[in-house]
């Protein structure tokens, strides 16, 4: 990208001229990577909150409007007129797809998302209680000793092969994940459900009975899929495209992300939401709670409500509330005090000037949370399906990524504050 204008920067008396680039949407950006060569300076920022790392053409957030762009898509527009496998094409290839390039494609990805057999080895071997999200973590990363037709990330047949294998298979793993921790039989992939209703079979079948999917819920767990396809450089893609940078299969790349998704800060979001809900335990202490949220000295937090990066709202939250009434309507919510507790502090908080005046509105992930519970996904289950939900995400910015031919190996500086160069002391002498 050129730059069509520079900033100044006088540094011990030296003027240093640093390019500013314009991207299509949000601030102006100092273009610093010649400031340590001419300057013998770098910039330290925790977090890299105010720090471009890239250059990427697939999702935009601005979080003071509250807007959420997929290759300039609004995604109250997508998760309301198109459905995941769609999106995925639009991650994928930046444009949407044709009747005929969709009807290819989900053909493509149905006709993957069976594993190698020898794969289900890799479930047995772990322990009956281990988290979903550690067997994802190992299954993903171990996918690379099946499939070594797709791991040349030099190969763009490859690369392709790849990101179909991960889409198509990421629900299989998730589903099994699930089965093997309460000691289920494997459900097979069926080729005639599509992508979410294929999921909540693998996930709710059993080999006894036949299990019919509810098109609510399957509309239900294709939005949570969609509102959660992508979102910038948060952590865990920030995490694949720092592996990706030095050149590993897409498998390590994307079982990397999955790794850093599992932190709670990060995909436990839903999980934490539901937990404050379980905590508040009935409908008559939500004013109690409330309150706490409100006292500053109080270490308790009301999961679920406002956004690191959303200043205003959460756009992805909209819509997934909808999904949520839809949800609850259906199965009732006479029978569940936590759904009940979630409905009544939603009336209660967004009521509240405290809450009006800071736009700490319930976020995407209170409303998943309940979504989930109601289906009867335990919460252990949550971050799974996040994971399978962003790895079109991922791969989308893995594919970037490898294509750009400005890619470098990540490499961070530092603010060292240690101790200054010193020299060793003999052990007697200590």
């Amino acid at each position: 990208m050129a730059a069509d204008k520079t900033a100044t920067l006088n540094l011990n008396g030296s003027d240093i001229d640093l390019p500013v680039l314009s991207p299509t949407c949000g601030p102006d950006v100092l273009d610093i990577r010649k400031l340590y060569a001419q300057g013998d300076v770098f910039t330290y920022d925790p977090g890299f909150t105010s720090t471009a790392a890239c250059e990427s053409a697939i999702t935009f957030i601005d979080g003071d409007k509250g807007e959420l762009l997929h290759r300039g898509y609004p995604i109250d527009q997508l998760a309301g007129k198109s459905h995941y496998l769609e999106v995925c094409y639009l991650l994928l290839y930046g444009e949407l797809p044709t009747a005929d390039q969709l009807e290819e494609f989900e053909t493509t990805v149905t006709r993957h998302t069976m594993l190698h057999e020898q794969m289900q080895y890799f479930f047995r071997g772990f322990r009956r209680d281990a988290h979903p999200m550690a067997v994802m973590v190992g299954v993903v990363g171990a996918m690379a000793a099946f499939y070594h037709d797709s791991t040349d990330i030099t190969d763009p047949w490859q690369r392709e092969v790849a990101s179909f294998r991960l889409i198509a298979k990421m629900p299989t793993i998730a589903a099994w994940a699930y089965k093997y921790s309460i000691g289920q039989p494997f459900v097979y992939p069926r080729n005639d459900l599509d992508y979410a209703s294929n999921f909540l079979h693998m996930c709710f079948a059993v080999p006894a009975e036949e299990y019919k999917v509810d098109p609510i819920l399957a509309r239900a767990m294709d939005r949570i899929f969609t509102l959660h396809a992508d979102h910038e450089q948060n952590a865990s893609t920030s995490t694949v495209r720092l592996a990706s940078s030095s050149g590993a299969n897409p498998f390590a790349c994307i079982a990397a992300g999955i790794a850093c998704l599992w932190g709670p800060a990060h995909g436990g979001a839903n999980q934490a939401a539901l937990e404050t809900l379980k905590e508040i335990g009935s409908v008559d202490r939500i004013p109690e709670y409330i309150e706490r949220a409100k006292d500053k000295n109080d270490p308790f937090r009301l999961m679920g409500f406002g956004h690191r990066v959303y200043k205003n709202f959460d756009p992805r939250a909209t819509v997934m509330k909808q999904s949520a009434d839809e949800v609850l309507d259906l199965l009732g919510i006479e029978d569940n005090p936590i759904l009940q507790v979630a409905k009544e502090l939603e009336k209660q908080a967004t009521a509240d000037q405290y809450f009006i005046d800071r736009k700490l509105f319930p976020n995407v992930d209170f409303y998943s949370g309940i979504i989930l519970e109601a289906m009867g996904f335990p919460t252990s289950m949550f971050t799974p399906i996040f994971a399978l939900a962003r790895t079109v995400g991922w791969i989308s910015q893995w594919k970037e990524q490898i294509s750009d031919p400005a890619l470098k190996i990540g490499r961070p500086r530092q603010l060292y504050t240690g101790a200054a160069k010193r020299d060793y002391v003999d052990i007697e002498n200590r």
